[in-house]
Parts: C-alpha cells; structure tokens; sequence
C-alpha cells in the first residue's frame, strides 16, 4: 500500500505533495532571510522594526507622539547629537573610542558665547574659532595617541573631566552664558523653509541621487566583474525610499515645513558618508581600523590618519554643541556632558559602528540617532522622570553593543569581518 502511495505521488496525484508545497517554498524564501542574519546584514531592517515598535508604544501613551509637530520637533532636536555621533563613527571605525566629545561640545559653547558676548566678536567669527577649537582639541588628544602610544580610552578619558573643568574656568560663576536669541547660533534650529516644495525637493533630490549612486557603483562592480545588486532590488530599495522621504517630507509640511537644522544635517551626512566611501581619507580609515600593521605596509600614514580621525570627532562635537545650545540660546551645562557621549556613542553602535573597527557607515547613523531621540521625545510626552530615561539610554546602549558583538562573530564566521 505505501508503495502504490508512493507511486501515485510520483505520477503527481499524491496530495501530501500539494500539501507540502508552500510549506517547501516558505521554507525556501525564509533560506536568504536566515542567511542574512547569520551574517549580520539585517541591523537596519531591525533597527526599522524597532523605531516602529517604539513610536507605537509612546503613541499608545500619548496620543501626540506621531502628531507633525512632534516628529518635527524630533528631527531637529536629534541634529546636535547626530552632528557627535557622526565624528564618533570616524574613530569607531579605528576601533578607538572618544570619551571627550561631550566635553569638547560644551566647552565649544562656553568659547563661542565669551568670544561673542565678552569680546564682541562677531557671531560667524565666534562659531569659526568654537568650531577650529574642537578640531585642534581632538587633533592635540590624537597626537598623543598616535605618537606616544597612550591609549585613545586614556586619553579622551582624561579630556572628559579636562574639558569640563576649562569649560567651568571659562564660565566662571555664572556657570552659563545667554547670547543673542535671535543671531546666527540660535537660528540653527529656529528656522524652517515654509515653502511645501523646499521639503518635496529635496525628498525628490535624494531618491534620484540615491538611484544614480547605486546603478552607477552596479555598473562598475559588472565592469570589473564583481558581483553587483541585481537592477530589481535597486527598483524596490528606490521605491521603500521614496515613499519614507515623501511621507516624511509631508509630515514636515504640516508643521512649519523643512527645518534649516534637518537641511544642514542631511548635507553633513552625506559629505561625510561620500568622503568614507570614495575618498582616500576615507579608504586609509577602513584600511586602518581593518588591520593597522597591514595598513602600515600597505605605505599608509597610520599617525597622520589617526590624528586626522580624532580631529574630525573634535570638530563634529563642537558642531553638536553649538546646535544643542542653539533652541535655549546659552551654554550647554557641564552635567549634560555624560549624556551627551552616552547618546552619540549610542546612536553610532545603533547605526551600525563597530567597536572592534572597520564596519559602519554615515548613513546608517541617522537611523541610530532617529531612535535615540524618539526615546528622549517619548520619555519626555509620557511624563517619565529624567533618571529613568538615562537607565533606558543605557539599557539601549547595552543591548546595540551585546547585539554589535553577535553581529560580529556572525561575520567572522562567514569570513566578512
């Protein structure tokens, strides 16, 4: 009798067979899903699911979670640390970490408004020097690093307590300057381009640039003969992107329209995921935090790329800072520098940078920083107290790095790290 089953099934009347089929093909598209987990290449997919997950929840809360003028406010106030987070990348992908930068933002903050407010100086003067003392605050800690052998922690960590104590010498007993409500700082974050087409122009600018780059890098990997993403996945990547820029670019316009800070963030991201993945700079940085002696044999100035590295992270902090002082027009206050490198390192695991070095991109760290300041948002509409929302910061920071290690050994696995 089982053979005569057996047989019927082969001659295409068995109905186990038809039953087992869409068993067969599931199983068959759940085999590339399971292959990209195992090595590693679903974290923005995830970190997607969880920044859904997480906007559902506070709504559930709070009813005004997903209004416009919520997520409005959400895109610019994630600016300042999204402006750290990016020059903690940098060194990330060294495999270093800056403790400092919340130092060095505060203590940009206390340069600008002495020189402005104190001295007079004229405000793009103040922000020009601010900015040049970040660069050569991360520059001077790099030095010392790269030429002397000290450990980048050390280093930066001793930055973190000295930074803030120049910062408070700076202040003096006032403890904080107030400056020009309505100058150059505080229009950072105070101005919005009312016209609709300003935020539907540039949705429609970074879709087709986004179409351009990928067939462009598809051609040249097919003309050296590499393997290159097929042109269907490229049509559906456009697609999901097209529709997450024109619903956020809708959502702005029913608020104030297209903030200057959202604009200026967008040009920083993508100068700088531009100069990691297609400048030599950028090339000697993954060359470096791949393999640092492989990278030395290879002719590359290890000294000149770490001091360079650190000095990019100086300058991004002090950027943060003049941002995260632009809504209040004043100083950041010296408590809020252990926040701030809890957030903007918090926000580059998240976005996919590795503490080991050589992994992440730009791109992705807005994604982080988008989560990072979705909880700020949501903690501070629910009512939940500030202590909480540390131990939640923390727990987040916890969970991106013990996910970042797994992520890691999957790629060491399949022979990507």
């Amino acid at each position: 009798m089982a053979d005569a089953d057996a047989l019927s099934d082969r001659r295409g009347g068995g109905v186990g067979r038809h039953l087992l089929a869409p068993v067969r093909r599931l199983a068959k598209w759940g085999t590339p899903v399971k292959g990209h987990l195992r090595r590693g290449d679903l974290g923005r997919a995830l970190g997607v699911i969880g920044l859904v997950v997480l906007w559902l929840v506070f709504q559930a809360f709070n009813s005004n979670y997903l209004s416009a003028r919520n997520l409005s406010n959400i895109s610019v106030d994630m600016v300042g640390t999204g402006m750290i987070a990016m020059g903690i990348i940098v060194v990330l992908l060294l495999g270093e970490l800056d403790l400092s930068v919340g130092s060095i933002a505060g203590l940009a903050t206390a340069v600008f408004a002495v020189l402005n407010v104190h001295a007079g100086l004229p405000e793009w003067l103040a922000v020009v020097i601010a900015v040049v003392s970040g660069t050569a605050i991360g520059a001077f800690q790099g030095s010392l690093s790269a030429r002397f052998g000290v450990p980048a922690f050390i280093v930066t960590l001793a930055g973190l307590v000295g930074w803030t104590g120049l910062m408070l010498y700076i202040l003096g007993t006032t403890g904080t300057f107030n400056f020009d409500d309505g100058g150059l700082v505080a229009s950072l974050t105070g101005r919005y381009f009312g016209d609709k087409a300003a935020a539907y122009g540039l949705a429609a600018v970074g879709v087709l640039a986004f179409l351009a780059v990928s067939r462009r890098t598809a051609h040249r990997r097919q003309a050296a003969g590499l393997p290159s993403v097929p042109l269907g996945r490229v049509v559906l990547e456009t697609g999901v992107l097209a529709a997450l820029a024109f619903a956020a670019a809708s959502v702005l316009n029913h608020f104030q329209g297209l903030p200057l800070a959202l604009l200026i963030f967008l040009a920083v991201v993508a100068g700088l995921d531009h100069t990691l993945r297609r400048m030599p700079f950028g090339r000697k940085v993954f060359a470096l935090g791949t393999g640092a002696e492989a990278a030395r044999r290879a002719g590359i100035d290890v000294t000149a790329v770490r001091i360079s590295a650190f000095a990019v992270s100086g300058t991004m902090a002090a950027v943060g800072g003049l941002f995260l002082a632009s809504p209040t027009a004043s100083t950041i206050q010296a408590t809020s520098s252990p926040t701030l490198l809890l957030n903007g390192l918090a926000a580059a695991v998240l976005g996919g940078g590795s503490l080991f070095g050589g992994h992440g991109r730009a791109w992705s760290v807005l994604l982080g920083v988008l989560v990072i300041q979705s909880i700020a948002s949501g903690v501070a509409l629910v009512g939940i107290q500030p202590a909480v929302q540390l131990l939640i910061s923390a727990g987040v920071l916890l969970v991106a790095v013990i996910a970042e290690s797994g992520v890691r050994r999957a790629r060491t696995a399949h022979g990507l790290a």
